[in-house]
């Protein structure tokens, strides 16, 4: 019997919020039929508008909070635009941990059925604004000015922004001196639909603590009007700028980096660390945008790598070597595995700027490399997975079943990946012992988490 959908597009009802989806919107049941409402908060009860239906999901707007959360914090209109992407601003800090926390137990409970696994409090930041250390804006005009900022969301509409309250204090006076100064001297915007103009992008990275900036001037042509003038200022406007780029894409792309980068002033790279490790950042390397909080994230996994010195550690998905440096300060040896080259030269330069010799890094897929070392009979003691969203490969997480490192330490930014990669591991003879959330990205959605695993006796 085909079920009826209990409301019709246009509907205006009354619902109690019970829940929040993975990406923040309320959810109201109507007869046990889930409707979603982007700004609803558990427990509130409201006026919705349906706006579209389907055979298993309504989508709502939210037309008026009949009573509020007690998680809910007002922002002025004035202020909204300073939230560029920030999904859930409108939760109080201690409400977005408790969410947060709930959304780990919950999907590692329905997912990976694992509902044993000790699931710690979340690790928040003590200030949960201006901690991102890297800005990249689309840069337009209105009126006749420059202007930079957010994207409108499902849109190519730029709104100007004057400051974000999740960018770094010093990235947005960076992005704003350099849209300023290339507006007095008449540097055109970049037009995405007559693909004509000059500037496209201004990105600005800051090492947190070096107090050292990099300004990157994204152009569709390979040549900048007024190009001596403009570094000349921002030079003078930005005293801690050590670093000066230009990258050229000239494609009609959403991509935002073309393939050439030169450096017009200053140095290649600038300089940050995370705890003791010093590394590089250049225009191009990944470079994790909240080090306190990736501080905090790899400091557990080496926690529950327990490590003595006498191990070999395998690092897949290793990225510019973050987790595989800070492995081998207390491992035997670290062998690190990324499929993007420019991140393995990163990784190999900063072992080399650490001094640390005990880590080598290959170039490659995890679930091609990592399988093929084990056939010439390389194997490890720990395995250290820190996959992209999708989570890992089957092949990697097969390979691991059978190569039985005593241990495997799982970095995760996808709960609902992590608990499915979990239960993999669980019914080919892996124990998953805890699992650690820390909240990297405030503001947003999105929770990081560290979780250990040990082999079962008798595998």
């Amino acid at each position: 019997m085909t079920r009826t959908v209990p409301v019709q597009k246009n509907d205006y009802i009354e619902a109690v919020f019970e829940d929040l989806t993975h990406d923040g919107a309320g959810v109201a049941k109507v007869d046990g039929y889930p409707v979603f409402v982007p700004g609803g908060l558990p427990g509130e009860r409201a006026k919705i508008k349906i706006i579209k239906v389907n055979k298993g999901y309504a989508a709502g707007k939210l037309i008026e909070i009949l009573e509020r959360s007690h998680f809910r914090i007002e922002i002025s209109r004035e202020n909204a635009h300073k939230y560029g992407g920030c999904q859930i601003q409108h939760i109080s800090y201690e409400g977005q941990l408790k969410y947060k926390e709930n959304m780990v137990k919950q999907v590692l409970t329905r997912i990976g059925k694992l509902d044993d696994v000790k699931v710690h409090p979340i690790l928040g930041m003590e200030d949960p604004w201006h901690y991102r250390n890297k800005a990249q804006v689309p840069v337009g005009e209105k009126d006749g000015k420059l202007i930079a900022g957010f994207f409108k969301p499902r849109s190519h509409e730029i709104v100007d922004t004057d400051e974000s309250l999740i960018q770094i204090r010093e990235v947005n006076e960076a992005i704003q001196a350099v849209k300023n100064i290339a507006d007095k001297l008449g540097i055109p915007a970049y037009h995405e639909e007559s693909h004509k103009g000059v500037l496209r992008h201004i990105m600005a990275r800051y090492g947190k603590q070096t107090g050292e900036l990099m300004v990157v001037l994204i152009t569709k042509t390979p040549d900048i009007p007024h190009k001596n003038q403009l570094v000349e200022q921002i030079i003078e406007r930005l005293p801690h700028v050590k670093s000066i780029v230009h990258n050229v894409n000239s494609k009609r792309t959403n991509v935002i980096m073309g393939d050439k980068t030169t450096v017009l002033w200053g140095n290649e790279v600038i300089y940050d660390y995370i705890g003791n490790v010093r590394f590089a950042i250049s225009a191009r390397s990944f470079y994790q945008v909240n080090p306190d909080q990736t501080k905090v994230l790899y400091e557990k996994a080496l926690e529950y790598a327990e490590l003595s010195g006498e191990e070999n550690v395998i690092d897949a998905y290793c990225g510019i070597g973050t987790i595989s440096l800070f492995l081998a300060q207390k491992a035997k040896q670290v062998f690190g595995v990324e499929i993007v080259p420019q991140a393995i030269e990163d990784a190999r330069r900063n072992a080399e700027l650490n001094g640390i010799e005990n880590a080598e890094f290959a170039v490659g897929e995890a679930e091609v490399v990592i399988p093929n070392w084990y056939k010439e009979g390389n194997t490890a003691d720990v395995l250290v997975v820190d996959p992209p969203r999708k989570g890992c490969d089957e092949a990697l997480l097969q390979t691991i079943i059978e190569m039985k490192p005593k241990k495997v330490v799982y970095v995760s930014c996808n709960p609902a990946t992590l608990a499915r990669d979990l239960r993999i591991l669980e019914d080919g003879g892996y124990k998953t012992i805890e699992v650690q959330p820390v909240d990297m990205f405030p503001q947003t959605t999105h929770v990081e988490c560290v979780s250990q695993l040990i082999l079962k006796e008798g595998n």
